[in-house]
C-alpha cells in the first residue's frame, strides 16, 4: 500500500474548490493512504470528509522558525507520491523541505512531475487542478455533490435566501454594501421566504444591520461550522454573496447561486460554479457600492 499525500492549506473558497481534485485522487488510489496537510481552519471538514485516511495540521510556521520548519519537514517525508495543490510560493519550498522526493505534483522547481502549463495563471481554478492531475498521470473524474454535507445544521422551515454579506475584511472592495443586503432581506421576507444570514463571529454586526431593517431574518453567523453551514446551504432555494469561502461551498451543494464581483477579484479565474448548468449567476462590477439592490431583487425566487 502506498503512502500520498495531498497538500492544500486554503482559502476556505481554494479548499472548497478542490473538493473534485480530493475526489479524482482517491479514486485513482482506492486502496492507499492517504493524508492530507492543511491549515487548522478546515481539518474538521477534511477529517469528515471520505477522501482522506489522515489529516495533518499545518499550522504554517516562519520559514525562518528552525525548529517549526524541522517538525514541517518530518510531517512532509515518507511519502510516496505527493500532490502540492496549493501551489503557492510557499508550499512550492515543502518540496525541498520533504527532501525533493520522486513523485511530487506540483510547481517546484525540479519536481518530477511539473504542472507546467504556460496558461495555468490564466485558468479558472478548477480547470487548473484537472490539469494539473492530467499532468500527473491522473484522470479528473466529474464533480458531485458532497452527499457527506446534506442534512446538517439547524432546521429552518419553509423556503429560504441565504445571504452572505462579509468577505475579507482586508479586502473591503469585495463586500456589497450591508444596506443593500438589508434591502433583500425585506423583499425576500415579503414573498414569503425566510432570510438567512451566515458568516463567521466577526461578522455579527453585519447581521445585526440588516437586523434592524429585517427583523424576521435568522441570523446564524458565528452559529455554525463549515459541516453545519453547508447543510444549510444546501436547503436553501437561492444563495446570495459576495466572492468569499460560504459562496463557493453553495456551489459545491449544487444551489442556485447569485455571485457579487467586483474589479478586486477575476471571475473568469475564481468564479463559484454550481454543478448544474444555469444555477450559477456571476454579476460583476467595477464597484459594487453602485451595484442597485433591484438588480438583485429581479431574480428572487416568487
Amino acid at each position: 500500500m502506498s503512502r500520498i499525500l495531498v497538500i492544500k492549506l486554503g482559502a476556505l473558497g481554494d479548499f472548497v474548490q478542490a473538493f473534485g481534485a480530493f475526489a479524482s485522487i482517491r479514486a485513482a488510489f482506492p486502496h492507499d493512504s492517504i493524508t492530507l496537510l492543511t491549515t487548522p481552519p478546515f481539518v474538521e471538514l477534511a477529517k469528515a470528509a471520505p477522501w482522506f485516511d489522515d489529516v495533518t495540521t499545518d499550522r504554517r510556521p516562519s520559514l525562518a522558525h528552525p525548529v517549526a520548519l524541522l517538525r514541517l519537514s518530518r510531517a512532509l517525508r515518507g511519502f510516496d507520491r505527493i500532490f502540492d495543490l496549493q501551489t503557492s510560493g510557499r508550499s512550492r519550498t515543502y518540496f525541498r523541505l520533504a527532501g525533493r522526493p520522486r513523485n511530487w505534483s506540483g510547481i517546484s522547481d525540479g519536481c518530477c512531475h511539473p504542472h507546467a502549463n504556460p496558461s495555468r495563471n490564466e485558468m479558472h481554478t478548477l480547470t487548473r487542478l484537472e490539469d494539473q492531475l492530467r499532468a500527473a498521470g491522473l484522470q479528473p473524474i466529474p464533480r458531485e455533490v458532497p452527499k457527506w454535507l446534506k442534512g446538517h445544521g439547524p432546521e429552518i422551515s419553509g423556503r429560504s435566501v441565504v445571504l452572505i454579506p462579509g468577505a475579507a475584511p482586508h479586502r473591503p472592495q469585495k463586500r456589497w454594501p450591508v444596506t443593500r443586503f438589508a434591502e433583500i432581506a425585506q423583499a425576500v421576507a415579503a414573498r414569503g421566504l425566510t432570510p438567512v444570514i451566515v458568516g463567521c463571529a466577526a461578522e455579527k454586526p453585519l447581521a445585526e444591520q440588516i437586523l434592524q431593517d429585517c427583523p424576521s431574518a435568522l441570523d446564524l453567523t458565528g452559529q455554525t461550522s463549515l459541516i453545519e453551514l453547508a447543510g444549510v446551504l444546501h436547503k436553501a432555494d437561492l444563495v446570495i454573496g459576495n466572492d468569499t469561502g460560504p459562496i463557493h461551498l453553495a456551489a459545491a451543494m449544487d444551489r442556485p447561486i447569485i455571485a457579487l464581483f467586483s474589479q478586486d477579484s477575476d471571475p473568469r479565474l475564481t468564479a463559484p460554479l454550481s454543478l448544474t448548468p444555469g444555477r450559477t449567476t456571476i454579476l460583476d462590477v467595477p464597484d459594487l457600492a453602485l451595484l442597485p439592490a433591484s438588480r438583485i431583487e429581479a431574480l428572487l425566487p416568487r
